[in-house]
């Protein structure tokens, strides 16, 4: 029985939150108001556009449609400034160790995120080769907690929606893996992250053996 690995990107494989923080930070500071890390945190796993919503409630600010448009371009810019210098050394903690172990194994890896840059990321920290698939915001109409992304994943992979496995540090990526009905693995703290099947802070916890026995299940 084949089974396939998804991964979200960022907070899973590299930490881009705090670029997008400083992105949303700048523009939030543009505008008139002061944007924290603890506000950050509701971002997590969100479109965009959903983003720059949360954004506006919490300046209390109202935009017409062409100033929406316009921000949601200045922070993409900006935020495309702060990676442009991104390399492996971004890469999280033994996330190659888990995706050379699926590849020696011939098990097929596809990205499920949200961002509408996870392309240009993988490919500057050199990790693109290792996929076989990738499904962003640029082939998503319905945001996490929607399992669209994951479901196109697991087509794109040939693989059943019950045979995939699936990385997130976001509840609504947890969500989304659920209503997908594929296994559920959070990657980060299990207080926040208590929908998934199984939980670990980040992959250095994470054993081959434990890799192998879901394989094989």
């Amino acid at each position: 029985m084949k089974k396939g690995f998804i991964f979200d990107l960022d907070g899973v494989i590299v930490d881009t939150a705090k670029y997008h923080y400083l992105a949303w930070k700048k523009l939030a500071n543009d505008l008139g108001f002061e944007f924290t890390k603890e506000q950050n945190e509701l971002f997590k796993g969100v479109s965009r556009k959903r983003c720059l919503e949360i954004l506006l409630e919490i300046g209390n600010r109202e935009a017409t449609q062409k100033e929406f448009d316009t921000w949601m371009i200045e922070k993409n810019i900006d935020y495309l400034k702060y990676i442009e210098n991104m390399d492996a050394s971004e890469i999280l903690p033994d996330v190659p160790k888990v995706l050379e172990y699926l590849k020696e194994n011939n098990i097929p890896i596809a990205l499920g995120s949200a961002s509408k840059n996870a392309r240009p990321i993988l490919d500057k920290v050199g990790l693109l080769p290792y996929f076989d698939a990738i499904v962003d915001g640029n082939n998503v109409t319905k945001a996490k907690p929607n399992p669209e992304v994951f479901l196109l994943a697991a087509t794109q992979l040939n693989v059943k929606t019950e045979d995939c496995v699936v990385f997130e540090d976001a509840v609504a990526g947890i969500q989304a893996a659920n209503a997908a009905k594929m296994l559920s693995i959070g990657i980060g703290d299990k207080n926040v992250l208590n929908e998934a099947n199984h939980n670990f802070n980040d992959f250095t916890e994470m054993s081959i053996q434990f890799l192998k026995e879901i394989i094989e299940k």
